[in-house]
């Protein structure tokens, strides 16, 4: 992946398009894959992606769909439809439903191979730490069920996982180079930490060096008072983080 550009996910985690498309505008060339979440597709739609798609920008479909195999497979086929390039799905839903998304996927790509969306398996929200696992009756440490479930993702035959920066490295370790990994909860070199649900933040270089194929940042872009030059910061740290063939 020699272009950094395709290594970092802007999260466009705002309330509404014009705001979304503001975004997209200010930081230009300098990402090309953009992240449309729970707050913006419940707002607007999949009119979203479409308007997205059709700039020429490419987007993560983060909606984590958590279901019954038959309604997540269905869910997916209209995800590709709108020709996303990679979309989430629970690992927790279980092996069932991680390949009848990956078949509604294989079965879009026979219509249109190069559309096909990659499927990426949630292991554990980055929101989450050892201490909460017990609370839904998980045993173990974070970085175990993350294990658990990115080999569920694997024998099920998704494209790769989501799971924290803290955890990349071992799972990198298990799942080999070929497994896409993304990592949100990301903050750039010298970002104080703020109080937010994540738990299990890292720098770029930290999560790339670590084995991470993709990045996904927030605001430290998109609240930049330039996001251009914010995102070119970032990508000279991916650059500078020798990272792992991903």
């Amino acid at each position: 992946m020699p272009d950094t550009r395709e290594r970092l996910i802007v999260a466009l985690d705002v309330p509404n398009a014009p705001e979304a498309r503001n975004i997209v505008a200010m930081v230009g060339d300098s990402a090309q894959i953009f992240k449309v979440g729970k707050q913006l597709f419940t707002a607007e739609g999949p009119q979203v992606v479409r308007d997205l798609v059709a700039s020429g920008r490419d987007v993560f479909l983060d909606l984590k769909f958590h279901d019954i195999p038959n309604t997540v497979a269905a869910a997916v086929s209209q995800a590709a439809k709108l020709r996303v390039r990679m979309l989430t799905v629970h690992a927790s839903g279980g092996l069932r439903m991680l390949k009848a998304a990956v078949a509604a996927a294989d079965s879009n790509s026979a219509v249109a191979p190069s559309r096909r969306p990659l499927i990426l398996a949630v292991t554990v929200l980055t929101s989450l730490n050892d201490e909460d696992l017990p609370e839904i009756g998980v045993s173990g440490r974070v970085l175990d069920q993350a294990l658990r479930l990115a080999d569920l993702a694997r024998t099920a035959g998704c494209d790769g996982i989501v799971t924290s920066a803290r955890e990349v490295r071992e799972l990198r370790r298990e799942l080999g180079p070929g497994f896409i990994i993304v990592t949100p909860g990301i903050r750039p070199a010298g970002t104080a930490q703020r109080n937010d649900d994540q738990e299990r933040a890292a720098t770029p270089a930290e999560a790339i060096a670590a084995g991470a194929s993709h990045i996904v940042v927030g605001r430290p872009i998109t609240a930049a008072p330039d996001p251009a030059a914010a995102a070119r910061r970032i990508l000279d740290e991916i650059a500078s983080a020798c990272p792992v063939p991903a």
